[in-house]
């Protein structure tokens, strides 16, 4: 998933778009642990994505911390 889509998603999308990347790479690495993957490439894919997706929400935050202080 592109950063500029994730973008155009709201706080509470995106915190749900976490929680099912976690549980995906959670349910992928539980079958890599039992047998062979046929993509191991997707387990790379779902750490970046959730890494994305931290990071806009990490940037949403500190953007409302520092507006409420430029504005005061």
């Amino acid at each position: 998933m592109r950063a500029k889509e994730l973008r155009e998603l709201t706080v509470e999308e995106l915190q749900q778009k976490r929680g099912d990347l976690r549980e995906d790479l959670f349910r992928l690495k539980m079958r890599k642990a039992v047998a062979q993957l046929e993509n191991p490439i997707r387990l790379r894919e779902l750490r970046r994505d959730i890494a994305r997706v931290e990071t806009i929400l990490r940037e949403r935050r500190a953007g409302q911390g520092a507006g409420g202080r430029e504005a005061s």
